[in-house]
């Protein structure tokens, strides 16, 4: 009897190991005659001449071929190299020990600290959420910058878009919010950065207070395209994690555009037709897919502020016309405001928090609408003033506005080391336009 059970095992029994072998390297992406294997399985490349293997995933098929692309650099794979699947999906560590810690794009530590300590592990896509059961956002986040907190008001579990030039203060301004938000925890993505503006950020513009309660995903410039379009997702994942825990969460991306710009790269590799600015179609569906994992949620929220790096500050550009499209809002940064030093550099009358009105008092909603009508007469009449064309008292607004703009421009202003609460910023504003 028993050898019978062993011999019908024995015919079931799958007593063979499934490989493939490298066929052809085109950059960085890997051509494999096999394994088996499905979209986004992660499979193992041997390394000639060392026990080392390599981790690639699957992106695509072409002509009975695999094509992988690998998380490192491919130095050490050839020809002929053996390629094994995993069977499974790339999955990202998770913990509660993650918080003050700065993780690799596949949430390995990088900071020198010990590993983290019995994670959980989710899988990198997320789950996708039912849209009926997100409750609709009422509750506003304290972001402890003025300009925002007063004018362009953000909800828990609201997505908006910083979109600016180079150089005109989108790591200081996230630096800021980090620092000063009123969440739970602070997850932030740096992809594509300078290797040195990881320790910068970190040491100026986050500082102890906001490292304390943030975790940190790192994917530097000179790393593959796969990690720096893998960083936005881990990030996520991790937000995600902690949402489940019941948490309020913060996830910065710094920034959109790389991501974009990674995402790009990987789909050439692979075949697809480059459209509006060489970016490839997939960009469109993957954007989305990203964006749409943020939100208010019954057990937690993830609050999302997501950088676009606007190219020749074309505001119309394919990417940045994209994300405007899916978030609830958008903060412009203007390298006008810029220029006469005036920071945070926001633009308030080009910026917008769609659900602002939904969130604010009566009082709140009226103070900052007579502030933008105030700083809109005044700028629609720059050019007058400064000539010295304008007669006082022709027009009633103007000179209103005439008489506070440097009260206005005070308000919003702000030193990288100040905080203010969401109590003080409404009461200033409000005895501001009384």
């Amino acid at each position: 009897m028993e050898t019978e059970k062993v011999r019908d095992y024995l015919k079931r029994a799958d007593l063979y190991t499934y490989m493939g072998r490298i066929d052809k390297i085109v950059g960085t992406t890997v051509e494999a005659t096999g394994p088996e294997c499905r979209i986004g399985d992660v499979c193992t490349i041997e390394v000639a001449g060392s026990s080392r293997e390599m981790a690639a995933e699957v992106v695509g098929f072409r002509e009975n071929k695999v094509l992988l692309m690998p998380y490192e650099d491919i130095e050490g794979i050839g020809y002929g190299s053996a390629v094994h699947n995993t069977g499974s999906k790339l999955l990202i560590p998770v913990a509660d020990s993650l918080i003050g810690r700065t993780v690799d794009a596949l949430g390995q530590p990088i900071d020198g600290g010990p590993p983290v300590e019995q994670p959980a592990f989710y899988p990198i896509t997320g789950v996708s959420s039912n849209p009926m059961d997100r409750p609709r956002i009422d509750t506003a986040i304290q972001m402890g910058v003025k300009a925002i907190d007063g004018l362009l008001t953000i909800g828990k579990g609201q997505r908006m878009g910083i979109f600016a030039g180079s150089g005109v203060g989108k790591s200081t301004l996230m630096g800021m919010i980090a620092k000063n938000v009123k969440a739970d925890v602070n997850v932030i993505a740096l992809v594509g950065e300078r290797s040195r503006e990881v320790v910068e950020f970190i040491n100026r513009d986050l500082g102890e207070e906001g490292l304390k309660r943030s975790v940190l995903v790192v994917a530097t410039s000179n790393q593959s395209a796969m990690m720096r379009a893998k960083c936005t997702m881990t990030a996520t994942t991790i937000a995600e994690y902690f949402r489940d825990q019941g948490k309020d969460v913060l996830l910065m991306m710094d920034s959109l555009t790389r991501f974009a710009m990674a995402q790009r790269e990987i789909g050439l590799s692979i075949g697809e037709p480059p459209v509006a600015r060489g970016y490839t179609p997939s960009i469109y569906s993957e954007l989305p897919r990203l964006l749409e994992r943020s939100g208010n949620f019954e057990q937690g929220s993830i609050t999302g502020i997501y950088t676009v790096l606007v190219e020749g500050d074309d505001a119309n550009e394919p990417i940045s016309d994209t994300v405007r499209g899916i978030i609830d809002g958008h903060i412009m940064l203007s390298r006008k405001v810029a220029t006469s030093n005036r920071y945070p550099a926001i633009d308030i009358l080009s910026s917008i928090s769609r659900l602002m009105n939904e969130i604010v008092l009566p009082e709140h909603k009226e103070a900052a609408g007579r502030l933008r009508k105030m700083l809109s007469v005044y700028e629609s009449n720059l050019d007058l003033v400064s000539i010295g064309a304008y007669k006082k008292g022709t027009n009633p607004e103007l000179d209103e506005a005439l008489e506070r703009i440097r009260q206005i421009y005070d308000f919003l202003q702000q030193k990288t080391d100040e905080s203010f609460t969401l109590e003080e910023t409404v009461l200033q504003m409000i005895k501001l336009m009384q």
